[in-house]
């Protein structure tokens, strides 16, 4: 049952007399979800599905469902059957079954066919917009009695003695200067038994709680992707609904991990991105460009030509696996789908693995009444032995590429049957700008659109409300103008596919940090790859961001 009251919470010892903390109103719930990704939905839905008595709220700091949801996408629909048998009865407009598969080697000229891995193989799969999916989610489980709230974003856990007990949502009408404002609205307290992280790659309450709770001790580090995506119109007669097309090799360098997909779409459509490995060493990388490259490949162009942008958007990608997955439970709270890293990486697909830990999360509250033994239970489980069988195809891409799909053969003819478990390796390594030789790339001029990235935010329909405090913390923006320019040269200028960050004339003959927090599309690329830990992504006010409701 939902109670709602009003706390006035003891004056912070730092606080001014005279300037006492806001009161919040606080709700009371048996089950808080954080994120209305398809982990938390699922989870949602599952959990009154099996105790309809049960109080449960899914937080989402987007204005409206899907419009932070953002994937490639192709659905294995095995455990959304499982969820919502009757799913396929009123299906997302964008919803293609997979008939054919391709996969190509690049060169700056060429592409050259190659055999589709066994893991890679969509037949009977589905290529969705997950900004679609979702709202049909999130109106079963509202049908359930679930209380789906969007334009909450949960800041900061709540804690009861050495559990987590809920989460704060942000405040809104703060100022530039963080004071309350003439609109200004105290964010609630959601206090709950159990709480639920499903915010998705790299969430800021998951990169908190797992430093406070040392849930990746002893683990292999983390290792992300950075992804880009972009919905074309395409002349009549280029393409054939239910292709799904990837490629790796050029334009990247073959000591880096990364490549394409192409996902052809009814009426003249086409969803085509790249993803980049965010553990690249070469500090002058811009992921960003090597996505526009690939789009001017000849055999991209040939594609592409006389079509036009219709949406763009760029996000994370929890790439790591069965090593790099934090403990998933801690007193008080669980870690599900992206947040907790399930995605498999390999077989470049997430959205059924998210479906099966936010399933597998509800089983495991109803039936136990804590989360203590989530993580076993998981690991244990289907979704958890499908990472287990590919965990060492990603590390095995560190020695280059000829070496990587070597590994990856094996590996998949041995269904990971190996007796040694690959580490992965830290995002954070770079090297410096006098000691990294970087590669030749061969890029040449491009002519498909966008321009530029600023260009390409005009797609991604981002909207932050200027006047908010800026949500991208820089602890020590000096070291950005004076040893981060010597020792990298500012690669957060490169790396963000927004132009959030960018080195400006500070009037004095010397260069400062400028953030562009409006530009932000919410990607969290800053939050890994900054050489020195010194950003921090967080929260801005609850609905602003990029709108990805048709990728």
């Amino acid at each position: 049952m939902l109670v709602l009251r009003t706390r006035l919470y003891p004056q912070n010892p730092s606080m001014s007399p005279t300037n006492p903390p806001p009161a919040r109103d606080v709700m009371d719930y048996d089950v808080v979800i954080v994120g209305a990704g398809p982990a938390g939905l699922a989870c949602a839905i599952r959990l009154k599905q099996l105790d309809a008595s049960r109080s449960v709220c899914v937080l989402e700091k987007a204005a409206e469902v899907g419009s932070h949801a953002l994937s490639g996408a192709v659905l294995e629909p095995g455990p959304l059957d499982a969820l919502l048998p009757g799913w396929r009865e009123n299906l997302p407009s964008i919803c293609v079954p997979v008939l054919r598969d391709e996969l190509r080697l690049l060169s700056s000229t060429a592409a050259v066919r190659l055999p589709v891995p066994p893991q890679q193989h969509n037949r009977g799969n589905f290529i969705v917009s997950l900004g679609q999916l979702t709202p049909l989610l999130a109106q079963q489980a509202e049908a359930l009695g679930v209380d789906v709230l969007a334009g909450f974003a949960a800041s900061a856990p709540l804690f009861e003695e050495k559990a987590v007990a809920g989460v704060r949502v942000g405040d809104v009408g703060r100022d530039a200067d963080g004071n309350p404002g003439r609109d200004f609205a105290a964010g609630p307290d959601i206090r709950a038994r159990v709480t639920v992280i499903a915010e998705g790659c790299r969430g800021s309450l998951a990169k908190q709680l797992i430093a406070q709770y040392r849930l990746d001790a002893d683990r292999s580090p983390q290792t992300f992707a950075l992804g880009l995506k972009e919905l074309w119109q395409l002349p009549a007669g280029r393409v054939e609904p239910g292709l799904v097309e990837h490629s790796l090799g050029w334009p990247l360098h073959s000591s880096e991990y990364g490549g394409s997909f192409v996902y052809h779409l009814s009426d003249n459509q086409v969803y085509v991105g790249y993803i980049v490995g965010l553990d690249y060493l070469d500090p002058r990388m811009q992921p960003f460009e090597a996505f526009q490259q690939f789009k001017n490949h000849p055999h991209m162009r040939r594609l592409l030509e006389g079509g036009e942008i219709l949406a763009a958007g760029a996000r994370t990608i929890a790439a790591g696996g069965w090593q790099s997955c934090p403990q998933l439970d801690m007193p008080g709270a669980v870690l599900i789908g992206d947040a907790g890293g399930t995605l498999n990486f390999p077989k470049l697909k997430g959205i059924h693995q998210a479906i099966r830990c936010g399933m597998e999360a509800a089983a495991h509250i109803v039936e136990t009444g804590d989360t203590a033994g989530f993580d076993a239970r998981w690991r244990a489980s289907a979704g958890g032995q499908e990472l287990r069988k590919v965990r060492n195809i990603k590390p095995g891409f560190r020695k280059g590429l000829a070496w990587g799909l070597i590994n990856g053969a094996y590996e998949t003819l041995t269904a990971g049957l190996s007796p040694w478990t690959l580490r992965n390796h830290s995002n954070v390594t770079m090297g410096r700008l006098d000691s990294f030789d970087s590669p030749d790339r061969h890029w040449s001029s491009r002519v498909l659109p966008p321009r530029d990235r600023l260009a390409s935010v005009y797609f991604a329909q981002t909207s932050h409300n200027e006047a908010q405090p800026v949500h991208l913390h820089v602890t020590d923006t000096l070291r950005c103008a004076t040893q981060c320019a010597t020792e990298f040269g500012n690669p957060c200028t490169r790396f963000c596919p927004a132009s959030v960050y960018e080195m400006v004339d500070d009037g004095n003959g010397a260069k400062r940090l400028q953030i562009n927090a409006a530009n932000c599309v919410h990607c969290k690329a800053c939050d890994i790859k900054d050489p020195y830990g010194i950003i921090t992504w967080t929260t801005p006010e609850g609905g602003s961001g990029p709108n990805y409701s048709n990728l």
